[in-house]
């Protein structure tokens, strides 16, 4: 095979290429809502029990994350693409709460892989200097897909039905599994990649993050401060994206007073802005670093800003404008995606190769977590007290992060 000059910048390209379509198959169902509880007879509390299995699926990232660890990524992540899409598909086929309540939480057992093997690619692939920005590269395809969910599910409702979305988005996954496995292969036996990028790739990894074994050490990693320290703040963080991706659409259509153009219009917005976050973190860490800053208190001043950035948030549901609420809605992806994507990074410059899937699989389960209590509490005292009270707690929970951040994160290993 013919050599190529950045072939690890390929293989993050492609991996961008599934995260779009991870987001934009759990995104749909939030676009869609709406109309899905109106034809299927669903009230807000059965809409969080249905939000909620899937947060409950995806809680079992660990599992997902030890199982690519163990068996490793071209196979073990095609597995998990290929039945996702059929579960996504799945979606336009069934009736009632219950039933989607399973097919959710069955596709948040597998969607939970997608985190755990970015952060493995990254690892693998990547020397140490490029992780962050290649770490922020790959979590724009998660804002990206949520940002064609609007798109899709109004030509889809425009065209067809709700159900047209969710096959074509499971097709779209099905064709990047062929291209997953035309591709990929780890760097030591990518028949694509010169001497120069392998030496590159290797030489710029941290000897003590670089080791292989055949199993990872499961009960050694669970041990470790560093690890939960992580989850804490992520526990604190993804909230706000739950409120982005399966509430927000239900905001502004309540509240705000928006029709589906409206929402096709402009609920995409605030994941643009996370794209934008995703590569601003990577930037302000880069950017300390060439002032002398360490890399993990780097990332912890870039976690702040984008703390400090969230308690916009706080003033959504009191603002008198529509569109004054959807630019703070903008500035909380923005908040979100800088700091997110900072603390995940932090997995790679902490653990080694052979439980970096694993640990980011712990600290994605206890995100989802986060998630998962915040949407059951929502659905149930959102009819009585609003929503104002949750946009002020998702504030200042990621405040709580940071500071965890400050004072438990040790540096070595």
């Amino acid at each position: 095979m013919a050599r190529f000059k950045s072939v690890r910048w390929t293989i993050i390209a492609l991996f961008v290429g599934a995260m779009v379509i991870n987001y934009l198959t759990r995104s749909i169902l939030g676009v869609a809502a709406p109309a899905i509880m109106t034809e299927q007879g669903i009230s807000s509390q059965q809409y969080s029990w249905i939000t909620g299995a899937f947060q409950f699926g995806i809680m079992f990232q660990p599992v997902a994350g030890y199982l690519l660890d163990l068996i490793g990524l071209k196979v073990g992540f095609t597995l998990f693409v290929a039945v996702w899409s059929l579960i996504t598909m799945g979606h336009g086929l069934v009736t009632g709460w219950f039933g989607f309540a399973a097919l959710r939480g069955a596709l948040g057992l597998v969607e939970g892989s997608a985190q755990p093997a970015g952060m493995k690619v990254v690892a693998e692939w990547f020397p140490a200097r490029e992780r962050g920005v290649a770490g922020g590269i790959y979590q724009i395809g998660a804002s990206f897909g949520a940002v064609l969910a609007p798109v899709l599910v109004a030509w889809a409702v425009f065209n067809y039905s709700w159900r047209a979305a969710f096959f074509v988005a499971g097709g779209l996954g099905l064709l990047w599994v062929v291209a997953w496995l035309a591709w990929y292969a780890p760097p030591r036996r990518h028949r694509a990649l010169s001497v120069e990028e392998r030496d590159l790739i290797l030489g710029g990894q941290e000897p003590e993050l670089a080791q292989q074994r055949r199993r990872p050490p499961l009960g050694q990693l669970l041990r470790r401060r560093n690890l939960w320290t992580i989850a804490a703040a992520r526990f604190l963080a993804d909230p706000v994206w739950g409120m982005l991706s399966l509430w927000m659409p239900l905001y502004l259509i309540q509240v705000r007073q928006f029709d589906l153009t409206q929402i096709a219009m402009f609920a995409w917005l605030p994941f643009l802005a996370a794209d934008l976050g995703c590569l601003f973190g990577p930037a302000v860490v880069a950017w300390l670093q060439r002032r002398g800053v360490d890399l993990i208190d780097a990332r912890r001043w870039a976690f702040t800003i984008g703390a400090l950035l969230m308690t916009g948030m706080m003033f959504v549901g009191t603002v008198g404008s529509p569109l004054a609420a959807v630019a703070l809605l903008c500035l909380g992806g923005f908040a979100h995606q800088t700091l997110s994507v900072t603390v995940i990074t932090m997995t790679s410059d902490l653990f080694p190769q052979d439980q970096v899937a694993t640990a980011t699989g712990v600290s994605g389960t206890a995100a989802n977590l986060g998630v998962l209590i915040f949407t059951l509490v929502l659905g149930s005292m959102v009819d009585s007290v609003g929503y104002q009270p949750f946009f002020v707690l998702l504030g200042l929970l990621d405040l709580v992060g940071a500071a965890l951040l400050w004072t438990l994160i040790r540096k070595s290993v």
